[in-house]
């Protein structure tokens, strides 16, 4: 992701199972990826199989106030949006990458 190179914070909502499958496949890791966050607490506290990317509790994105959230269960863009629109309070934007790259 150019954006890392440009100095931005980058984090991932969300530890399903195709996310990571994507993730892997394009070879993300936490150099790319800082972390991700999970609301399910049998998450938290682990990391991404292969990637290992840390998994942190949602609230964390509050307070790092990342450029920008990776959305990693894709398919709830509706109720995710809705969910993280607190983020544009400080100027984050989402970025949902299927079926194309997509940020908001």
């Amino acid at each position: 992701m150019s954006a890392r190179a440009e100095g931005k914070r980058v984090v991932g909502y969300g530890a399903p199972g195709k996310g990571n499958t994507l993730l892997n496949h394009c070879g993300i890791r936490a150099d790319t990826l800082a972390y991700t966050v999970d609301r399910s607490p049998h998450k938290q506290g682990w990391y991404l199989p292969g990637t290992h990317i840390p998994i942190h509790a949602p609230e964390r994105i509050a307070e790092d106030r990342p450029d920008y959230v990776l959305v990693l269960p894709w398919n709830l863009r509706t109720e995710i949006s809705a969910q993280l629109s607190y983020i544009r309070d400080w100027g984050g934007r989402l970025v949902f990458p299927i079926p194309e790259i997509a940020v908001v």
